[in-house]
């Protein structure tokens, strides 16, 4: 499927994946691939989606990662990079 291609050239694009041998006395993370269509306002269907998350709920912060990435800017973080140009008088582009 052309959309799971995007998803894992994104991942070499963006260095956030690693494929590593598995160690004996290491526990393996699953995943899944979650599905999506994205629709324009008449609800026709515009381009679809596939994100590869893992099954989080069986990991240990420090024994299982140590960090987390998230592809997407959060509008806080948006908001408080505006907030400290604006007060150091950058320029933004």
């Amino acid at each position: 499927m052309i959309a799971m291609q995007e998803e894992l050239n994104q991942f070499e694009r963006s260095e956030v994946w690693e494929l590593v041998p598995r160690l004996q006395n290491q526990s393996v993370i699953g995943t899944r691939w979650v599905f999506r269509n994205k629709m324009d306002e008449n609800g026709i269907i515009i381009r679809n989606k596939a994100r590869l998350v893992a099954q989080g709920f069986n990991q240990e912060e420090r024994i299982d990662y140590e960090e987390t990435f998230a592809p997407v800017a959060r509008s806080e973080s948006i908001r408080m990079l505006l907030a400290f140009a604006c007060f150091k008088d950058f320029v933004l582009y």
